[in-house]
């Protein structure tokens, strides 16, 4: 599976790591991603979908 938000579509960003004598090499940022089951207001069921932490926080807001 890939590591891509299934509600957001937030992915990995590409980024530098700064060393003491300031050299850089490349690094990779992933998205913080948790199994979540939810429940679904349209399928009037439970759905178990990979989604950010972010986007958990506001839950409320999204109708599923």
């Amino acid at each position: 599976m890939s590591k891509i938000c299934q509600i957001s579509g937030k992915k990995a960003n590409n980024c530098y790591k700064v060393s003491h004598s300031h050299m850089r090499t490349k690094h990779k940022q992933n998205v913080n991603l948790k199994y979540k089951k939810i429940w679904s207001l349209k399928k009037n069921c439970w759905i178990k979908i990979k989604i950010s932490t972010k986007i958990i926080k506001s839950l409320h807001k999204i109708r599923l």
